[in-house]
């Protein structure tokens, strides 16, 4: 029988063996792809591809021999040379490939890795989440939580419980007074004895007879009965969920270049596409402004085409509504991301801070400030726009809020990163 193995399996490497490799690798691997979104589109965040890692990253410890001292066996096939008992130079060192570099310079230095799309998301995402996701309710939804629930008289072989059962067997047999094995090896060692001395033949009876007793109670009552027998019993228990809603506010005004906007979608697509990955439970609101607001849906968000003036407060109305219609705070954990270059109407900037302050960031668990700039912004742009400033103001020590500014496609991975890096990894930093 001749067995072909015709897996599309580069290398011999089996799925185990790749995923103890990522495993040991994670370090290299994870930095490896961060370097590698840097350089990617925003369509093509969730593809996967070749990453490239430090091949001393890869090694894997070996043994082998010593080559100092020992006693080895050699087969030199054709030897014509040496004969058994003859003593072989030690070869001189130096010898072989060594590990010295080219002398053109060339020689492996990297190894190159390829990940599937699963893969290179998961290791993408791994360190991200959204902060204090903590109201939990009850849905009937889902995988079902299974948890301990005692014990039972039947069940699956594969759900026995030894500890329970070997109990239930012991404190049957010391109710019943099942002899011991000590006692029936005890009376056989005296009956031997009294045999072997012939001396006081009625204790030989005695004995004879008292273990026939004790051999036919050890029959009557067995060592494990079926009633001992206990299985542990596991129910289903509904599994509280956290639910969140994203709110995702954009300007779409005149004011908003299309490389503003487009930094803007950027930012937003690797957002969306963060919440569908990691977290099932997790609802996505558009909302999209200019001197009105209203909500789109992802299509017309992400690609209609809309001028205008800009009224920040509108925007913040039309999530305020939306929250008392569709989500209670009480059952709901809150979140908001806005993207904007900064303007907004003077006589709004006022509304604006009273929203955020009284109707919006109390109901949040985190509200994220994205201030999307020109590609050549010279230093007149670092001075704060007047909605920086407006934000500046309302963002105090114990205030959900934070604000980050982004001027070029490249900075979009560091600062989405930075906004929704998981808390422990920020204590660190």
């Amino acid at each position: 029988m001749q067995v072909i193995d015709r897996r599309l399996n580069p290398g011999g490497k089996s799925l185990a063996n790749r995923q103890r490799f990522i495993r040991r690798a994670r370090a290299q691997v994870k930095r490896a792809v961060r370097e590698a979104t840097s350089g990617r589109s925003i369509k093509d965040i969730d593809k996967g591809g070749e990453v490239t890692i430090p091949s001393d990253g890869v090694r894997e410890p070996t043994l082998r021999r010593s080559s100092e001292g020992g006693t080895r066996d050699y087969v030199l096939p054709g030897n014509k040379e040496y004969i058994e008992g003859d003593s072989i130079q030690r070869p001189p060192r130096g010898g072989g490939a060594g590990n010295e570099g080219a002398e053109d310079g060339g020689g492996e230095d990297e190894f190159r890795f390829a990940l599937s799309d699963e893969e290179f998301l998961d290791l993408f995402l791994e360190d991200l989440e959204l902060p204090d996701l903590a109201k939990r309710q009850l849905k009937g939804e889902g995988i079902p939580q299974w948890r301990r629930a005692g014990y039972s008289t039947s069940g699956s072989p594969s759900n026995m419980s030894l500890s329970r059962t070997m109990r239930n067997s012991l404190s049957r047999r010391i109710a019943l007074k099942r002899p011991k094995v000590g006692e029936i090896a005890a009376l056989l060692e005296e009956i031997a004895a009294l045999e072997e001395s012939g001396a006081d033949p009625e204790r030989l009876a005695a004995a004879r007879e008292e273990l026939a007793r004790q051999q036919k109670r050890t029959k009557l009552i067995p060592f494990i009965d079926p009633l001992d027998v206990r299985y542990r019993r596991l129910e289903s228990t509904p599994k509280p969920v956290a639910q969140a809603v994203m709110f995702c506010l954009m300007d779409v005004s005149g004011s908003m270049s299309e490389h503003m906007k487009d930094l803007a979608k950027r930012f937003y697509a690797l957002l969306y596409l963060f919440l569908k990955r990691r977290y099932k439970h997790v609802e996505v609101v558009f909302i999209r402004h200019t001197h009105e607001a209203e909500e789109v849906d992802e299509q017309t968000f992400f690609y209609s085409r809309e001028t205008g003036g800009t009224v920040v407060s509108t925007a913040l109305e039309e999530m305020a509504r939306i929250l008392e219609a569709r989500f209670k705070p009480a059952d709901w954990n809150i979140y908001a991301a806005q993207a904007s270059d900064g303007d907004n109407a003077p006589s709004d900037n006022a509304k604006t801070a009273a929203l955020l302050t009284s109707a919006i960031l109390p109901l949040c668990q985190y509200y994220a400030y994205l201030e999307v700039g020109a590609d050549d912004d010279g230093p007149a742009s670092e001075r704060p726009t007047t909605l920086w400033r407006t934000y500046a103001i309302v963002n105090g020590p114990e205030s959900p809020i934070a604000m980050r500014k982004v001027r070029h496609r490249r900075d979009i991975f560091p600062v989405f990163r930075e906004l929704f890096q998981k808390k422990d990894q920020m204590a660190e930093a």
